[in-house]
């Protein structure tokens, strides 16, 4: 994360990733559009410039493996926090990911 301090990007990241735990653990999907709101905050204020790749891939990690979850015995609350996260993390991917390219067109 690009500040260390306990600024509204670290607030974000945190608070979405219980969201993303608690919803994904009580099957609630109601209030998914939270997470993809904070996940957004997250792309835009926390992930820098120098951490856009390594960020990148472990959201592509975390991407696919919700994917293979999906097809596998995973069914139960471990895939549907997987799930969670996902919906947390994918749209902050997004963000980085235009930023990314942004960036490199310059």
């Amino acid at each position: 994360m690009a500040k260390k301090g306990k600024g509204l990007g670290w607030w974000a990241f945190a608070v979405g990733l219980v969201l993303a735990v608690i919803f994904g653990y009580s099957g609630s999907v109601g209030l998914s559009w939270l997470l993809v709101l904070l996940g957004l905050v997250v792309g835009f204020l926390n992930i820098s410039e120098k951490e856009a790749i390594t960020f990148l891939v472990a959201s592509i990690a975390l991407m696919s493996s919700s994917a293979a979850a999906n097809l596998t015995v995973l069914w139960g609350p471990l895939g549907n926090i997987l799930g969670g996260v996902v919906t947390f993390v994918a749209p902050a991917a997004v963000v980085v990911a235009v930023k990314a390219v942004y960036e490199t067109a310059q």
